[in-house]
């Protein structure tokens, strides 16, 4: 295709992959800043830890539809333009230029550019990651899960491209788990309530 309309793909999926809605959201209602507490994450399971459910869902929501966005927008370019929104939408959230390149693991953003590329894949790991996360209550074994069985789903149901970039997106976000997986290792990993507040 075109490199025009895949660059605009990519930048413009990049600037709204960045858009840091949980540090926005915590600072708008008072809280300090989220990156000073807990993993210092801007995503949604950071977000739990201020005490609010309510700003974690909408942070979970609106990192979710940010990625189903840039997709969405850059399908009307065709396939090639949407792979490269969906990894670019992933990247601007994991390292946002707005925040010195320090930003969250993807999961909830990962979960959205499925979505519009791969609907069962995103189901099946959505289901999943909230089994997980029910039965064990950790946000991040719930993630690694979603991202190992999206992997290997995709290699079954979807084309190799998009299945090639769903494998790159679930490596990642493991990658930026790293410091989760020693934790859960060592038995020190926090654990997340989801129950009412």
């Amino acid at each position: 295709m075109p490199a025009t309309p895949l660059l605009a793909a990519a930048v413009i999926s990049y600037l709204l992959g960045s858009i840091p809605f949980g540090l926005l959201l915590t600072r708008l209602a008072g809280h300090a800043d989220i990156r000073q507490i807990g993993s210092g994450s801007i995503g949604a399971t950071n977000v739990l830890r201020t005490g609010s459910q309510r700003l974690a869902a909408l942070t979970l929501l609106l990192d979710l539809a940010k990625g189903a966005t840039a997709v969405v927008i850059a399908q009307r370019w065709g396939h090639t333009a949407a792979l490269a929104a969906a990894g670019c939408a992933i990247l601007g959230h994991m390292f946002p230029v707005w925040l010195g390149f320090r930003g969250g693991k993807g999961v909830a953003t990962a979960f959205g550019v499925l979505i519009p590329l791969a609907w069962p894949v995103a189901l099946v790991t959505a289901v999943l990651w909230m089994a997980t996360a029910l039965l064990f209550h950790y946000s991040s074994l719930a993630a690694l899960v979603a991202a190992v069985a999206g992997a290997v789903l995709a290699a079954i149901v979807a084309d190799k491209p998009t299945a090639l970039l769903i494998a790159g997106i679930a490596l990642l976000i493991i990658a930026r788990h790293h410091a989760n997986i020693r934790r859960l290792l060592a038995g020190t990993e926090s654990r997340i309530s989801l129950g009412k507040s």
